[in-house]
């Protein structure tokens, strides 16, 4: 389990997050979601060990301040909101750098682990490709590879280990995006954790097993994806009257992704 309780971190002397405490438990995904600028994505590196923090954050009942960075990185794989590459490695290169942890990972089976990761996210055969040459889309699907490296398994020695996703399908086409997706259902499926930072409401209404709602650096509301998404929620937190499971007036149409599944 991951278990925060009071977390509140300052950055450049200004408080960002204020009291936050939720539990996200494996087997269960737990998405985040507010508005631009509500804490989401310090949360997630409070949680992955990236920044310093007042408060409780804890992973497998370990506290994550006090843990070795390499213990960390074998229970925790973290996919960032955005990744600058400098040097022109090739696809190969970038996915293999989840491997240098030698935690998880099969040394001696590198190069097929590296093949099923890129197969998963559908990138097999962009091996040799450099990776400043990809997409914004494809570039963020071979950080998710190298993440799906570093934590192949979601449970090692009995203990679950988890993947810390900061906007995983903010790039990505509708197909793409239900590929991340079930891959992250997957791997909750299998025992082990996603937390995974959301914008799109009804991704995470059709994935998510629970939800946190922040708004302002402060927890506003969580629980399961029903309990959490209403339409009292949605005006609190985002200013606008959105309305939870109602079609909209008039002949304007839409697009839902849950046929997608049966498929």
């Amino acid at each position: 389990m991951i278990e925060v309780s009071g977390l509140s971190v300052r950055l450049s002397g200004k408080s960002i997050l204020h009291d936050v405490s939720f539990a996200a438990r494996p087997g269960a995904l737990t998405a985040i979601a507010g508005p631009n600028g509500s804490g989401k994505t310090t949360t997630m590196k409070a949680i992955a060990g990236e920044l310093s923090y007042d408060g409780s954050a804890r992973i497998n009942g370990h506290e994550i301040t006090g843990m070795a960075p390499w213990r960390l990185a074998a229970m925790r794989g973290v996919l960032p909101q955005s990744s600058a590459i400098s040097f022109p490695f090739t696809v190969r290169e970038i996915v293999r750098m989840g491997l240098t942890s030698g935690i998880n990972s099969r040394p001696q089976d590198a190069e097929s682990v590296a093949a099923e990761a890129l197969e998963a996210v559908d990138l097999s055969g962009f091996e040799g490709r450099f990776y400043q040459e990809l997409s914004g889309g494809e570039q963020q699907r071979v950080q998710l590879a190298r993440v799906l490296c570093q934590i192949p398994e979601p449970i090692v020695d009995g203990q679950p280990c988890w993947l810390l996703l900061d906007e995983p399908v903010s790039s990505l086409d509708i197909s793409h995006q239900l590929t991340i997706m079930k891959l992250a259902r997957d791997f909750c499926e299998r025992g082990g954790g996603v937390i995974a930072v959301m914008h799109d409401l009804n991704l995470t209404a059709l994935f998510a097993d629970r939800m946190v709602l922040m708004k302002g650096g402060e927890l506003s509301a969580a629980g399961t994806v029903t309990d959490v998404l209403t339409d009292e929620h949605m005006l609190s937190v985002f200013g606008c009257p959105l309305r939870v499971n109602r079609v909209p007036a008039g002949d304007t149409p839409f697009v839902l992704a849950h046929s997608a599944l049966e498929r």
